[in-house]
């Protein structure tokens, strides 16, 4: 198996060397993650200016660019034939709930699976600093195990992981998303000239984080495992806005 690493904490994240390294035991894995820290780039992709990639020492290659450019990059120009999967993490943090549309990391393992590759995000929750991501990379490996053989969904899989010893963790659970209040207000600082800055709020706490949702799961000590749609299509909706429009149709 080729695994691509990915991530939006950089390349010197102690999260992305402990999931190459875990992986590394099972695939062929190769590493392209931005240079710096692109937490929550979600999606973007850069169009108003060349990339450029810098292999390191270790054999990771660093991309003046954004988690889901990292992506694009490494399948559409990097490799000769694609990897067989994508993998993106260990995050330093949840990405539950509403975090996902902002996340670097989910956005790196959508674009695996827009390019058509199975795809996987890892985040590691708990409060900083934290400590176990070697507990987040295997829990990836032995997932990746399960899928081996068997039909994998036609999704993304979102999970977080505890901060605690694997030994500690109470369990597995299949989730859905919960949800948060709004983020809390922008804050306003001024610079070294008096300039005003703006800093966005926090998250908001947590709204709908009932049973079943990834935020409950976590809270129990356990991984949660969240399929994620990439069609943001709401479909029920769809005979209310035909009714809506009414009929548009020119002779």
């Amino acid at each position: 198996m080729r695994i691509l690493i990915a991530n939006d904490d950089g390349f010197r994240s102690p999260g992305l060397a402990a999931l190459h390294a875990e992986l590394a035991t099972v695939a062929e894995c190769t590493v392209v993650a931005p240079d710096r820290d692109r937490s929550g780039a979600s999606n973007s992709l850069t169009l108003t200016r060349p990339l450029r990639a810098h292999r390191q020492d270790n054999g990771f290659i660093a991309v003046e660019g954004t988690p889901t450019d990292c992506v694009h990059l490494a399948i559409n120009g990097f490799f000769e034939e694609p990897p067989d999967m994508v993998v993106s993490g260990v995050n330093a943090g949840a990405n539950m709930g509403d975090d996902v549309h902002y996340s670097g990391t989910v956005a790196a393992a959508m674009e695996g699976r827009s390019l058509g590759l199975p795809a996987i995000a890892v985040s590691l929750v708990g409060h900083e600093p934290l400590h176990h991501y070697a507990t987040a990379a295997r829990v990836v490996r032995e997932l990746i195990a399960r899928l081996a053989g068997r039909r994998q969904p036609a999704s993304i899989i979102n999970v977080n992981v505890p901060d605690r010893p694997y030994e500690e963790l109470a369990g597995w659970r299949a989730t859905r998303l919960g949800n948060r209040h709004k983020s809390e207000p922008v804050i306003v600082t001024r610079d070294p000239r008096g300039r005003e800055c703006y800093w966005i709020g926090a998250p908001g706490p947590e709204q709908d984080a009932g049973e079943g949702t990834d935020f409950h799961a976590v809270a129990a000590g356990c991984v949660s495992v969240t399929p994620l749609a990439s069609d943001m299509t709401r479909h029920t909706a769809l005979p209310a806005v035909e009714e809506w429009i009414g009929v548009c149709d020119r002779d």
